[in-house]
């Protein structure tokens, strides 16, 4: 056989045995992870899922960890000022029937209990609000929080929004009142956002921005990606 027939069949015979060894690997799998197993660097989604792509993430915080947004201008003398904690984050289970009741008695007449579009679920962001500015300001969750799930980022619709406004509604009625009904400096007050996710998947990220807007003429506004979800 002439030297290079023998290259040929070093090189067949390499092929085959690269192929057998990916073939056992693959239905067998390894001491690493089991068989057709995704590397981790693949299956781990980006650290910035759910923020509007380009936008500047200010920062990560968890639930429960506060927050600061400092709204307006930079040559403002009193931009408002906000310290904002996401205190939680509930899905799956029906609107608060305390606050379906008091949307009723404040119409004077029953109303149909709120349903999910079909195959979603209700999820509710339950906010506090703390105006740490030097002036009354004004602030909602409703034009400037999406709910998150992985790089889907899902907002309020016209309905949604409308039971945000009853939860709003029912917490003035205990007293509190929400940061869209003006706070002034050092007071503080609940928030909410309800937002329709499917029902098979759980939110990982809120994103909060810190303009009056989720974009603006430059582009999407910076804000902060608030981790639902354990990260590493």
């Amino acid at each position: 056989m002439s030297s290079r027939g023998s290259t040929f069949a070093a090189f067949g015979t390499a092929v085959a045995l690269l192929t057998l060894t990916a073939c056992s690997l693959a239905t067998t799998g390894t001491a690493s992870g089991p068989a057709g197993a995704v590397p981790a660097a693949v299956a781990t989604s980006s650290p910035d899922a759910g923020a509007p792509p380009g936008a500047e993430i200010l920062g990560r915080p968890g639930v429960g960890e506060p927050f600061t947004l400092t709204i307006g201008a930079t040559d403002t003398a009193r931009p408002d000022k906000f310290e904002v904690t996401v205190e939680e984050v509930r899905c799956g289970e029906p609107l608060d029937p305390a606050v379906v009741a008091h949307a009723a008695e404040s119409v004077g007449e029953p109303t149909p209990t709120p349903t999910p579009e079909g195959g979603k679920q209700y999820c509710v962001v339950a906010l506090e609000v703390l105006n740490v500015g030097r002036s009354e300001a004004i602030w909602s969750a409703g034009d400037v929080v999406t709910l998150n799930v992985d790089d889907t980022a899902y907002s309020q619709s016209l309905a949604d929004a409308d039971h945000a406004y009853d939860y709003r509604q029912y917490w003035y009625s205990k007293g509190k009142a929400a940061p869209s009904f003006g706070l002034n400096p050092g007071s503080t007050g609940p928030d909410f956002g309800i937002f329709q996710i499917p029902a098979d998947d759980e939110p990982t990220t809120v994103w909060v921005s810190s303009g009056t807007s989720l974009e603006s003429f430059d582009g999407p506004e910076p804000g902060y990606l608030v981790q639902l979800t354990p990260t590493d």
